[in-house]
């Protein structure tokens, strides 16, 4: 009994230690767990931080057109998004939708890759938590300097730029932001440096959602 109270207590701590540490998050660079594992094991990383406001406001503008066209109305989750996703799950279909750029963060922060009913169960109310904690401004910072953007070990939108670019963050033009947007989710298929056709057309797309005036603006 009192062993399976230890556990019990030790599995409560886990699931409040990202509530604890978010608050602390509204400063500093953190990094994700996907980052730290690679660091434990080896395997490289490259992630240099550039604050939200240095970046090419184009960058921030194509990644939310790309990924999530209502990060600036929604309390962390786009339920109609969600709700959609659910249902092409039912249906057979497979989905990339259905996850903010705020679920992403908390995915990325405090939880692990792939799907599973379990860490979707633990994103919801952690992605709330975040939009509740944090500004907009400070969640879009952290996901674009903790996203993985490149094909080996490259991290957020300072070390991607480098990579596909030759250029930081701070210089990229309309084009260059809207190719980073369209290898994400996957950078490691798709890339930004020697695009293909499905990379250019996604780009074009998003380069012309994020000129759109009806682009609603928070950060």
């Amino acid at each position: 009994m009192r062993i399976l109270r230890r556990l019990i207590l030790i599995v409560v701590l886990l699931l409040a230690l990202p509530y604890l540490l978010t608050p602390l998050y509204s400063l500093g660079h953190p990094v994700s767990a996907l980052m730290a594992w690679r660091f434990v094991t080896g395997s490289p990383v490259e992630r240099s931080w550039v604050d939200l406001s240095a970046m090419s406001p184009a960058l921030p503008r194509s990644v939310v057109a790309s990924e999530d066209a209502s990060f600036c109305k929604h309390n962390g989750i786009d339920w109609n998004s969600l709700q959609n996703a659910i249902e092409d799950a039912q249906d057979g279909e497979v989905s990339g939708g259905g996850s903010t750029i705020t679920q992403q963060v908390a995915k990325n922060l405090f939880l692990w890759p792939g799907r599973s009913v379990v860490r979707k169960g633990l994103e919801i109310p952690l992605a709330m938590w975040l939009d509740l904690v944090l500004t907009k401004a400070r969640i879009l910072e952290i996901y674009l300097n903790i996203a993985e953007m490149g094909p080996s070990g490259q991290f957020g939108a300072e070390s991607a730029a480098k990579f596909a670019f030759g250029r930081s963050a701070t210089n990229l033009s309309a084009r260059d932001a809207a190719l980073l947007a369209a290898v994400l989710p996957n950078p490691i298929t798709r890339s930004a440096k020697t695009p293909g056709p499905g990379v250019r057309r996604l780009a074009s797309t998003y380069q012309a959602r994020a000129q759109a005036a009806e682009l609603q603006k928070c950060w």
